[in-house]
């Protein structure tokens, strides 16, 4: 019987530590994924339209943070019909075989103040790359703000086949741009 309480006494020590980290709900009405690139000397900007994200975020344990992210690159749009039609074909995301983007945080670090690194890979058409995406948080009243920036070169991700994987028509650097709002 003592051992019994003993390891019930461990386990509601314990459950406070549980209970401190915070799982976060994205609310995609007040969260973009944005990209922006140069196409022929112009510069352009668009959206991704659908994507998911599991967040699970402790400003006083980082460090074991967890986040992945879903995108689908079907759902990009830059409002150029063209353009649109298509960054879904197997030239650029191929979403017909691969649906989804994939980020993955496996940790954050501090960086000081309300600045953090995401620490990760990100998965595009199968081309998995080690990633680390600064950002700035904010969380007030169990609302929590990230607004963060990631320079990529598409082409290590395969995106843009064919005459597209030269920076002839399409320049190779990508900025992806997240703002992302959550609730606990």
């Amino acid at each position: 019987m003592n051992r019994s309480i003993a390891l019930l006494a461990v386990a509601l020590s314990l459950a406070p530590i549980a209970a401190h980290a915070a799982d976060w709900i994205v609310d995609p009405a007040a969260s973009t994924i944005a990209f922006s690139g140069t196409q022929l000397g112009a510069p352009f900007t668009g959206h991704f339209k659908q994507f998911s994200a599991t967040i699970s975020f402790d400003p006083a344990h980082p460090e074991a943070g967890h986040a992945v992210v879903l995108v689908d690159t079907a759902s990009a749009a830059t409002g150029d019909v063209q353009r649109d039609e298509a960054l879904p074909q197997a030239d650029w995301f191929d979403a017909k075989t691969i649906a989804q983007a994939r980020f993955e945080a496996t940790r954050f670090v501090a960086k000081g103040g309300d600045t953090y690194d995401a620490v990760g890979s990100l998965t595009i058409r199968n081309a998995k790359r080690d990633v680390t995406l600064p950002f700035k948080l904010t969380i007030a009243g169990g609302k929590a703000h990230a607004v963060g920036h990631l320079q990529l070169v598409r082409t290590d991700f395969g995106v843009g086949q064919g005459d597209w994987a030269t920076p002839q028509w399409v320049a190779l650097e990508v900025g992806v741009d997240i703002d992302v709002t959550a609730h606990q």
